[in-house]
């Protein structure tokens, strides 16, 4: 979709559909003002017909019957003035968006939405939601992929705005949207065309697209780095591990902050020998969300010229079953020297981010955050409404939760009691991989924590929320899909890149 802004009169965009907003109450945009104006005070005898309120997911459809250029205007809802955010504005964005896609709409006209508020987050929000709200997946269906309605979007500021200043929120609305876009397609893959190999593919073509620089590494270099617990994880399959090194601003390593992001990326999860259910196992393709996390993220950083060194990596692997299996009651050693007892070949997720948070280390980066689709524990707690957050640093995680408030995408944050790790206290190895159900997510976290020697590190529990997966609690959100992949994680860790604070 192409997206452009002008500054005027939305009532003579050459559009063939205009989105308005309004508040509960009737309070009418300026937009939706003008539009009422052009149009005889036809919204005015919509709310007083009682046809439309302005509460939130309230949507009107009008004719212009000429009067405008538009052949039509679709009015949204906004909510309560006092409780607008940008939220606000992509979700009701994200609505006349999908509207004006059901209509066949080619070219779209919208206001941004709200009156007080700061422009460039409204603009930057108006662009990312738009985009979001008609993502498409067609996968290996047979036939051509349907037409991407609308083709074009103008968005409208005021008259005294300035122009090349909201094109450039634009631009960053556009780049966080094509991250998201990214994770979605990688997550909504069939596991046999998502491989490890296949991630790496789609980072280098990231890498080259916004500048990164990028490592893989193969099964022999991770052999000789000592990555037992990710090799562990991966001996059972015929389909190699790939270790993923994406850097963003490498040759400013020495001069500015580094943030190190690690993704999980099991591209499929049969449970191993602790195999799982029938259909615990269906929605496994789904297992490699962190990972894809990470690569939509660094893409949507390396586009927005963060100023700040960050390095994304994915440890990818299958976990599967085969003679040459890990099993219950083996022993591997991870990088840091720390070894592993396997309990469960089922809580393999953690074993790839041992390895990898032990990687991070060389970066001496001020912070690391970690995100995966962990636990099941954490699902149960949490449903699909939030993330588990777990962290050694106060700083690092309110800057976390933070992010998520203002992306959406939210987080909850969760105990590191050091009394988890009696559960993996173990006669054979330094540590189990597995202290049972009780306290689930917990313990994974304080396993993981073995494999921490930096000043600030958080680890984020996703399970259930990179949208394979129907959970209750679930939000309808109309720039996330509903059905498939959300692309959960890369706004968040993008929003929380770009406020970095060391």
């Amino acid at each position: 979709m192409d997206i452009q802004v002008s500054a005027g009169d939305i009532t003579i965009a050459q559009a063939d559909t205009i989105i308005v907003y309004a508040f509960q109450g009737s309070e009418l945009t300026s937009a939706a003002q003008a539009v009422n104006k052009a149009l005889n005070g036809a919204v005015d005898d919509l709310i007083a017909a009682e046809d439309f309120s302005g509460k939130s997911g309230d949507q009107v459809l009008l004719y212009t019957r000429g009067a405008i250029t538009a052949k039509r205007v679709i009015l949204v809802g906004l909510g309560e003035a006092d409780k607008f955010t940008a939220d606000v504005a992509r979700r009701a964005t994200a609505q006349g968006m999908k509207k004006a896609s059901d209509l066949k709409a080619k070219t779209v006209a919208t206001a941004v939405p709200g009156t007080e508020q700061d422009i460039a987050a409204a603009v930057e929000a108006v662009a990312e939601a738009a985009l979001l709200a008609v993502y498409h997946y067609h996968g290996q269906k047979s036939g051509d992929s349907p037409a991407s309605l609308p083709e074009s979007l103008l968005i409208y500021i005021a008259a005294d705005e300035d122009v090349d200043a909201a094109k450039q929120d634009v631009q960053a609305g556009e780049a966080i949207a094509a991250g998201v876009q990214i994770t979605r397609d990688l997550v909504n893959l069939p596991p046999n065309v998502c491989t490890p190999a296949y991630m790496a593919q789609v980072a280098g073509e990231v890498a080259k697209e916004v500048g990164l620089k990028i490592e893989v590494l193969e099964k022999k270099q991770m052999e000789a780095l000592g990555m037992g617990a990710l090799l562990g994880v991966a001996q059972g399959s015929e389909t190699p591990p790939r270790f993923i090194v994406l850097e963003h601003n490498a040759d400013k390593a020495n001069e500015l902050d580094t943030v190190v992001l690690v993704g999980k990326g099991v591209t499929f999860d049969t449970g191993g020998y602790s195999l799982k259910t029938r259909d615990g196992m269906s929605k496994m393709k789904g297992d490699m969300g962190g990972g894809g996390a990470v690569i939509g993220a660094m893409r949507a950083i390396g586009a927005l010229k963060v100023p700040l060194h960050v390095v994304g990596l994915i440890p990818a692997a299958d976990n599967m079953v085969s003679g040459k299996a890990y099993r219950p009651q083996d022993v591997v050693k991870a990088s840091n020297g720390v070894t592993i007892e396997i309990i469960s070949t089922d809580a393999e997720g953690r074993l790839l981010l041992a390895d990898a948070l032990a990687f991070a280390s060389r970066y001496e980066p001020q912070a690391v955050v970690d995100i995966a689709t962990l636990t099941g524990a954490c699902m149960v707690a949490l449903g699909g409404v939030a993330a588990g957050l777990f962290s050694t640093d106060d700083q690092l995680r309110d800057q976390l939760v933070g992010a998520g408030l203002r992306t959406s995408e939210q987080l909850w944050p969760l105990p590191l009691y050091e009394e988890y790790g009696k559960t993996l206290e173990s006669q054979t190895a330094d540590t189990k991989n597995s202290g049972g159900r009780m306290g689930g997510a917990g313990v994974a976290a304080i396993f993981l924590k073995n494999f921490v020697d930096y000043p600030a590190w958080a680890h984020i529990d996703m399970a259930g929320l990179a949208g394979i997966d129907s959970l209750s609690g679930k939000q309808e959100n109309p720039y996330v899909p509903a059905k498939g992949a959300t692309g959960y994680g890369v706004r968040l860790l993008t929003d929380f890149v770009r406020r970095w604070q060391a």
